[in-house]
């Protein structure tokens, strides 16, 4: 099993940009921490309904050039809210301001039975397909965006949802095959996904047991189409407690025992002065 790497996760709403920018360049100088995470939502998923959320992949790209050594992303994109060659334009963009540092989330989108997430469709004119769908446009965006980022011609795309003519991505992504693709879900059609395409797969929370049981089915999944499972990385959010550490390393203990090495540790606002440093001295360095 892999070392594990640590990252932190900022949610873009209810906060100012100052801070935002004050706890990703912090990172940036934080060797400990690997990567930095923003969410997708447009509007506010918790706290007061009507106040600030930024737009994840905007606000990605000005933090891309505001660091210079952390690797970043949305955990996770949702597929709903991009036309996915948009989204592949958009990704490469951002991975050549960051010089190479993208990691591409990308998940099927908020849950139907989740009551706050349709608001955010029904309020910006997006479509909002049942799960089956959802999950089915996830596969083909996954593999559009691999084909855009590599391709060296223009294509046409005849696929079940995606219909293109003259599909093309310049520039290309900084790294050579694209980022690496990191698939977010807990559902069965979503795990086939993840085990088709993903690089990396990140449970949706922080639920240790439920997260392995989802494992197994992955490493299911692997297996009926011939991939070993130990090529994709299994990542767990993990929230942080500034008033108890020891219980946030205890979960991190339980997360790396069962397998799961990309932590991405979520730090609630306000933040204090130093927060990301002591994060790496209280949580990582003594994980």
């Amino acid at each position: 099993m892999s070392a594990p790497s640590f990252g932190i996760a900022t949610p873009p709403s209810q906060i100012a940009y100052p801070e935002l920018l004050r706890v990703w360049q912090e990172a940036d100088t934080v060797p400990e921490i690997e990567h930095a995470w923003l969410y997708d939502h447009l509007l506010p998923i918790f706290g007061d309904p009507l106040g600030p959320t930024f737009e994840g992949w905007t606000l990605l790209a000005a933090l891309a050039a505001a660091t210079e050594r952390i690797r970043l992303g949305v955990l996770v994109t949702s597929n709903r809210f991009r036309p996915p060659a948009v989204l592949a334009k958009i990704a490469a963009t951002v991975d050549v301001v960051s010089g190479g540092r993208l990691e591409m989330g990308l998940g099927a989108g908020s849950r139907p039975d989740v009551p706050f997430a349709r608001r955010e469709y029904e309020a910006h004119g997006l479509p909002y397909w049942d799960s089956a769908e959802a999950v089915a446009r996830l596969g083909e965006t996954c593999a559009l965006l691999r084909r855009l980022w590599t391709a060296d011609e223009p294509f046409d795309v005849d696929g079940e949802y995606l219909q293109l003519t003259g599909a093309w991505c310049s520039p290309k992504p900084v790294q050579r095959l694209g980022p690496p693709l990191v698939i977010g879900g807990r559902a069965g059609r979503t795990l086939r996904v993840v085990a088709e395409h993903a690089d990396v797969w990140n449970y949706p929370g922080g639920d240790v047991t439920d997260a392995s049981a989802r494992g197994a089915l992955l490493d299911r999944y692997c297996a009926e189409i011939g991939r070993d499972p130990a090529t994709i990385r299994r990542s767990l959010v993990v929230g942080v407690s500034y008033d108890d550490p020891a219980a946030t390393r205890a979960h991190v203990a339980q997360a790396v025992d069962a397998g799961f090495t990309h932590l991405v540790l979520s730090l609630p606002a306000p933040y204090p002065e130093k927060v990301v440093r002591w994060v790496a001295d209280e949580i990582v360095t003594r994980s």
